[in-house]
């Protein structure tokens, strides 16, 4: 007796993480102060320490939360020009572009755009030699870029790092 069986390849859909407004509450607290204990957590909502607590654990756990960090001043750690670039590639050189400039400690953030294969960077640098020494030297010698365009920035009006819900 022969018996075919079919294999049927169950859709996989992207893992969204599952929240309450009690989760939405503590991301709140945690966005505002990273530092803010379970306890003050948990007197702030009307729930415990330990439920607190698990409900973070269950969010980090989940991915939703990536990772807790410090945000540093750059004018006060001496970092007094931030710039904005625009960096266009040839296609077949943006991964290696990006690789390099990823790894440049002056790139604070990096991101591929829609685009002609443009680089979306923030930079920050000590001062204009530096800016100037960062683009002829850092910029201008990778091979692959066809454009860069610069932007620096006069005044932050609003800066959130992570995603507010």
């Amino acid at each position: 007796m022969n018996i075919e069986t079919k294999t049927v390849q169950a859709k996989e859909e992207p893992f969204v993480a599952k929240h309450d407004d009690i989760d939405k509450k503590i991301l709140e607290l945690l966005t505002e102060n990273g530092r803010m204990s379970y306890v003050d957590i948990g007197k702030e909502l009307d729930i415990s320490r330990v439920s607190v607590r698990d409900r973070v654990q269950a969010m980090v756990e989940s991915g939703l939360i990536e990772k807790f960090s410090v945000v540093i001043n750059s004018e006060k750690a001496g970092k007094q020009i931030s710039a904005f670039f625009e960096v266009d590639c040839d296609p077949q050189y943006l991964v290696e572009v990006a690789e390099t400039l990823v790894n440049n400690p002056s790139v604070a953030s990096c991101y591929q755009m829609t685009g002609p294969s443009t680089l979306h960077m923030h930079v920050l640098v000590e001062d204009m030699a530096a800016l100037e020494t960062f683009i002829n030297e850092e910029l201008y010698t990778l091979h692959g870029i066809t454009r860069v365009e610069s932007h620096i920035l006069l005044r932050r009006f609003k800066s959130r790092t992570g995603l507010k819900l």
